[in-house]
């Protein structure tokens, strides 16, 4: 018997922990604890500890399917090269889009936005970003210049106040909500907003419940008492920000009075006071959010909001401080960095610069050029395009994305799906996308490559080889390679292994220049931007200047707006949707984790006692749920632990999908739909 330990960070949420594989005889069996991670210090949540059970589950995806007169059949690696070459060569560049994914490598999401934008010469790139933190991207480079999270992970701990809104940081990133209570145990102050009594909430010193979609007018109440009180930095406003005078005549406005914003948000006025108070008053604040924030209409509005209060009270470019958006899933930063988005190349250079685009066409070498330099898709605009306008785009690729569980409006993405005259998905499992396809590829998981993810924190660091891969299934690397040669293109995919794909990157990526595997293969790992190799990385963003070209921050006057569908008589009722400590978005990778399905086997509605009572629906009877969009039947959860007037559903369970629910509804800017507010009804099933 042959027993190792490989050490690795997690595929799940976007802290970075780090655990040991246990390998018994070549093949991954357990997890132990790596406690020289400086993230997690050998403590993982849940899913962390089972993230082994799922690697060999007997339902991987082993050898390619084509699909033929409507089932599939296993097919050899070059026959679905030659089916997917021929196809694709068939489309012109506006009718192909590509979907990256959050859960693989920086180096494998660069790949497929180097094959779309070279191989394809397609404009269309995105993936699942623009679900969770797209707002995140577009509202911080507008207040800072960077569109990222600006403190570390670890100088949470040193906070004199933690402020958290719209993140149940307790339960989606357990390793940081860590951080939280080291600031608390140091005398720190934690204030927690949220529509429900959460595991966050509950070890909060400040806890108040509110209506989800009224994050604006709290934010401006905030900032117009600590203005009202002396309480802002006047030094840091005076210095390094513009825009202070527009913002102070909409917070100091009646409108965003205590007493007037208590109407809206349903927030105690006292407890609004007292939490200006402790953020304006305290020696450092940090601010934490997740998609409680971003997924609104509103959602870039949110953002820049939570930047003004930071700038506002100077917690920009100081430790214990910053504006710390916590993301999603495990890659979501590096595939943002990686430019698997339709607007940028990597490290956010603009598609639409000349010079910019001169600088890819010519490192890339393809000999017929790349896209045009258009800004192209996103992917919930490729979902309205798919049913609003037939014909425009008739073929996607989509690697390790799932939009047919994690996508609102889920009856409208399958509508969309369906109108494809040529689907090829690359996944580790049949998933409910991957059943639509046309040609399915069997991938690798996490515990089977190599390579590198950035963290929320900004810190890339690195996968390492357990196993080898289930059957004849590849890594994503080789996969994207081997197509793009058998499509003409080998010269410029020549790759021998991932390390060659990283220095490519680091070579055309400013944050990036100064990273290689060689300094990677640490516990630390590097935070960028990392310029030059001599670099150390750089923890804390914004530090003595923002990233604007003039190093000023922007502060930006915002007017709250509700949320594009509110309760009214027929559905009289705010729905709103999130994830639960043991599960992760669509369940293709936990559901299948026997331990953590054990412990929750499918979804539930939260129902306030007195909303229950008013229904006459008891504990654990199945209800009819029901917006504009679907109806749904699911077990009903009555707790006093969700705010009277409000639902709350987990968006895991193909059974009880809540995304068929769900708003599509976009932000203008980020075009992020609207996951967190919409207007449901819920209704005992007469025939049961």
């Amino acid at each position: 018997m042959e027993l190792k330990y490989v050490q690795t960070t997690c595929p799940y949420c976007g802290t970075g922990c780090s655990f040991n594989l246990v390998v018994k005889d070549g093949k991954v069996v357990g997890t132990q604890p790596y406690t020289r991670s400086p993230v997690n210090e050998g403590r993982v949540c849940p899913k962390g500890t089972y993230a082994h059970e799922f690697v060999n589950s007997p339902d991987r995806l082993t050898k390619p399917l084509i699909k033929k007169d409507g089932k599939f059949v296993e097919a050899t690696w070059d026959e679905a090269y030659d089916l997917i070459a021929q196809k694709f060569k068939s489309y012109k560049p506006d009718e192909f889009a590509a979907l990256a994914s959050a859960r693989v490598s920086n180096e494998e999401n660069y790949l497929l936005m180097k094959f779309t934008r070279g191989v394809m010469k397609s404009r269309h790139i995105d993936h699942c970003a623009r679900l969770c933190h797209a707002s995140t991207v577009a509202g911080l480079a507008a207040s800072f210049g960077s569109g990222a999270m600006t403190n570390s992970i670890l100088d949470i701990a040193e906070s004199k106040c933690v402020f958290i809104i719209g993140s149940n940081t307790f339960e989606q990133h357990p390793l940081i909500g860590r951080k939280a209570m080291q600031a608390k145990l140091n005398g720190g102050k934690l204030i927690v907003f949220d529509p429900r009594y959460t595991p966050t909430a509950k070890q909060a010193d400040l806890y108040a419940s509110f209506y989800s979609g009224t994050d604006v007018a709290i934010l401006n109440c905030l900032m117009g008492e600590i203005i009202r009180n002396g309480w802002e930095d006047k030094e840091w406003v005076s210095t390094r920000a513009k825009g202070y005078e527009e913002l102070k005549a909409v917070v100091l406005k009646d409108d965003y009075l205590p007493e007037n914003v208590s109407k809206i948000s349903g927030i105690p006025a006292e407890q609004l006071k007292t939490a200006a108070e402790w953020i304006g008053t305290a020696e450092s604040c940090a601010l934490l959010y997740s998609m409680g924030i971003t997924q609104h209409t509103v959602g870039v509005d949110n953002v820049k909001s939570a930047a003004n209060l930071q700038m506002l009270t100077g917690n920009i470019g100081r430790r214990g401080g910053g504006v710390n958006a916590l993301r999603g899933q495990n890659n979501v930063q590096g595939a943002c960095d990686m430019g698997a988005l339709p607007v940028v190349f990597t490290g956010y250079q603009k598609v639409t610069d000349p010079a910019t685009h001169k600088k890819f066409a010519d490192a890339w070498g393809f000999p017929d050029g790349i896209c045009e330099p258009k800004n192209g898709y996103e992917v919930t605009v490729m979902m309205d395009v798919l049913t609003d306008n037939p014909g425009e785009l008739k073929c996607m690729y989509i690697m390790g994305e799932n939009p047919m569980l994690s996508d609102p409006d889920l009856n409208h993405v399958r509508e969309a799906l369906e109108s494809l005259e040529f689907l090829v998905v690359q996944d580790i499992f049949l998933t409910e996308t991957a059943e639509l396809a046309d040609v399915v590829l069997p991938a690798a998981c996490y515990a089977e490559r190599g390579g590198t993810q950035t963290s929320t924190e900004r810190r890339v660091q690195m996968w390492r080889k357990a196993q080898d891969p289930p059957g004849e299934a590849k890594e994503d690397w080789q996969i994207i390679s081997e197509l793009a040669a058998k499509m003409g293109y080998a010269k410029q995919f020549p790759y021998q292994d991932i390390e060659e794909i990283f220095n490519e990157i680091a070579a055309v990526t400013p944050s990036y220049h100064g990273m290689n595997y060689e300094r990677l293969n640490r516990p630390e790992g590097l935070h960028w931007p990392c310029p030059t190799t001599e670099h150390p990385g750089t923890p804390i963003l914004h530090i003595g200047k923002c990233s604007h070209p003039d190093g000023m921050g922007v502060m930006h006057a915002i007017e709250w707006k509700p949320p594009a569908e509110v309760p009214d008589e027929e559905y009289p009722y705010l729905f709103t949707t999130g994830r639960c400590i043991w599960h992760w978005h669509t369940g293709s990778m936990t559901r299948r984790s026997e331990t953590l399905d054990a412990e929750v086997p499918t979804g539930w509605i939260e129902i306030s006692p007195e909303d229950a009572k008013a229904l006459g629906i008891q504990n654990k009877e199945i209800v009819r749920v029901s917006t504009r969009r679907g109806s749904i039947d699911v077990p009903a959860k009555v707790t006093p632990d969700i705010k009277n007037g409000v639902m709350f559903m987990p968006f895991h369970f193909v059974e009880c999908a809540a995304n068929i629910l769900t708003h599509n509804a976009l932000d203008p800017i980020a075009k992020i739909p609207e996951f967190k507010a919409c207007a449901v009804k819920v209704e005992k099933i007469t025939e049961a």
